[in-house]
């Protein structure tokens, strides 16, 4: 299994996306602001991820 790395995009827990803001040794720590319906679905701006439960669907254009 590949770990993510800074900006990636990753989606979870049934198709929640957003970008790798930090990663740990167990986890990475997600930005939940990227989805066009963040705020429709009211959850915190940010969210702790296992490497085992997200898949890398991308990386972030600079």
């Amino acid at each position: 299994m590949k770990t993510a790395s800074l900006g990636d995009i990753v989606e979870f827990k049934g198709g929640l996306q957003g970008i790798v803001e930090k990663v740990n040794e167990n986890s990475v720590i997600v930005d939940l602001t990227y989805m066009e319906n963040f705020l429709d679905l009211e959850l915190e701006r940010r969210t702790v991820v296992n490497h085992k439960n997200y898949k890398i669907i991308g990386a972030v254009k600079v």
